[in-house]
């Protein structure tokens, strides 16, 4: 991405995600998905990978519904601190947290496949994964709840 390119997307993260709570908490969910592709990037039994990406592809497609909550969770409770608002902005952010945690042990699953080489290890990411679509799906729900009732 081109300098410019960078410094665009940089201010419109800040304008849109601030620079506190829920900016932390994208971040870190679109590092843990960084750190799942760099996981799958070193396997080089072809069978494993081709069950690991659609299940990375799945992760992926998390991402802007993670920002959309986030997005919407700065609007209605801006954040510039670590202080969690209260109220479901509280059970949002735990939500993404949780999300954000499950991702980090996908990856290490992710870890395990790629050392042993065993198929059998993707059920484990896959049961991983499907951890961190129910703590999104959850926040997301948590979020129209809390837009409903401004």
């Amino acid at each position: 991405m081109a300098l410019f390119g960078r410094f665009s997307a940089a201010r419109r993260d800040e304008s849109e995600l601030g620079r506190g709570l829920w900016r932390r908490a994208h971040d870190r969910f679109r590092r843990g998905l960084d750190r799942f592709h760099q996981m799958l990037e070193g396997i080089d039994q072809d069978e494993l990978l081709e069950q690991l990406v659609p299940v990375a592809n799945e992760l992926a497609d998390l991402l802007p519904r993670v920002r959309t909550v986030c997005v919407a969770a700065q609007r209605r409770a801006p954040s510039e601190g670590l202080d969690v608002p209260p109220g479901r902005f509280t059970e949002i952010h735990r939500e993404l947290t949780r999300a954000g945690t499950a991702l980090a042990t996908a990856a290490e699953a992710v870890a395990m496949a790629r050392l042993t080489g065993e198929l059998q290890a993707v059920d484990a990411v896959a049961r991983r994964a499907a951890q961190v679509t129910g703590h999104i799906e959850t926040a997301e729900r948590l979020s129209l709840l809390t837009e409903s009732n401004c």
